[in-house]
């Protein structure tokens, strides 16, 4: 239910930045196609992350168990096809489109706790969380790290709209959501129990580093525009 909400409000705040933007409203058929996209691809790659643990049947069709990263992976690429199908532009509409993303992530990720999913390492910390009935089980307390990358996205959403309203170039705003959700998803990521595939990392830390350095990427190569004010607009329009 949650993944619907936040599919919803994210389709909504995409509409508002498309206007915002003067882009056309039918790139909003492309983000239909990346929740899709999105979906299956989240929830193919925590499949193949876990198989073995499991019977491939019991892992597809468990009520839980989405991937971020698998979901940003097929709901992009999904995205990507319809934009190249309708001749849409693509950094424009991405960039349009990622404070939609912070958001429908921040929602999902509460979906993740009601399920109990996603959690952390075991903690004696006055907020932990234990999920008898979770995924898996636990009876001890551990680190809600759901609730700990909801409450990180919402700023990061915030941040997204005030640099668009700002008039921000589209690759410094993909470049910021890319940096700030990559970086903040590695930190989190040393609280969770994931397997690590190299020396301390995880398969998600791998892939929040190239989130980062893609994100780095196009800051880099953004145009050094300063950001518009009110103060500096009404100078130029007196």
């Amino acid at each position: 239910m949650l993944v619907a909400v936040g599919a919803l409000v994210g389709l909504w705040v995409f509409r508002r930045e498309l206007q915002r933007s003067g882009l056309p409203e039918s790139a909003l058929d492309s983000a239909v196609a990346g929740v899709i996209g999105g979906l299956a691809g989240a929830k193919l790659l925590w499949t193949l992350e876990h198989l073995g643990e499991e019977p491939f049947t019991d892992l597809i069709f468990s009520r839980g168990g989405m991937s971020w990263f698998g979901g940003f992976a097929g709901g992009i690429l999904t995205g990507l096809w319809v934009m190249q199908r309708k001749k849409l532009p693509k950094i424009p509409v991405l960039a349009a489109a990622t404070p939609a993303l912070a958001v429908g992530h921040a929602i999902g990720r509460i979906g993740c706790l009601l399920v109990g999913d996603d959690y952390g390492r075991p903690t004696n910390l006055p907020w932990g969380i234990a999920f008898p009935q979770g995924l898996p089980p636990t009876s001890v307390p551990v680190h809600p790290t759901q609730i700990y990358e909801a409450v990180a996205l919402v700023p990061i959403a915030w941040l997204l709209v005030h640099w668009r309203k700002q008039g921000r170039p589209d690759t410094f705003i993909l470049g910021a959501y890319l940096t700030l959700a990559g970086a903040t998803r590695f930190l989190i990521e040393f609280l969770r129990v994931n397997v690590r595939v190299l020396g301390p990392f995880s398969l998600a830390h791998l892939a929040s580093l190239v989130a980062v350095a893609a994100g780095a990427v196009f800051l880099y190569r953004s145009p050094h525009v300063a950001a518009r004010t009110p103060s500096t607009s009404r100078l130029a329009n007196p």
